[in-house]
């Protein structure tokens, strides 16, 4: 059965509110698909330096720990990518069967021209 875990410096500054909407997204979106690791997006913004903000819920449906070390993640709008960047995150371990929200910080240089509304991440081959 697939459970909700936050990272401790998450679990500790998240607001209540916060909180309360990434429950309800993963009551939605629990139940495991034919893919074994899924982003379940949750929101997206541009920081002060433009950099794209895209937190999700990190859903590993699989049967071994998830972890990124150098792993490429695109960001997708209406099928294209607009964004590609390798990301290496130590403090992110997800266990098998259980979702994770996390941010991922897309730099400006890899990023192309765009609304930034509505996209999607995948796991880059």
């Amino acid at each position: 059965m697939q459970k909700l875990q936050y990272e401790a410096s998450w679990d500790k500054a998240l607001p209540n509110q916060d909180r309360r909407r990434i429950e309800a997204v993963f009551q939605q979106t629990n139940s495991p698909d034919q893919q074994t690791i899924v982003f379940t997006p949750l929101w997206q913004a541009r920081n002060y330096r433009g950099e794209l903000l895209v937190t999700v819920i990190v859903q590993n449906f699989g049967d071994s720990i998830l972890s990124f070390h150098n792993q490429k993640i695109r960001y997708i709008e209406k099928g294209e990518i607009l964004a590609e960047h390798a990301f290496t995150i130590p403090p992110l371990i997800i266990q098998p069967q259980t979702s994770m929200p996390w941010a991922f910080i897309f730099p400006v240089k890899s990023l192309k021209q765009s609304s930034f509304k509505d996209g999607r991440l995948e796991l880059a081959d």
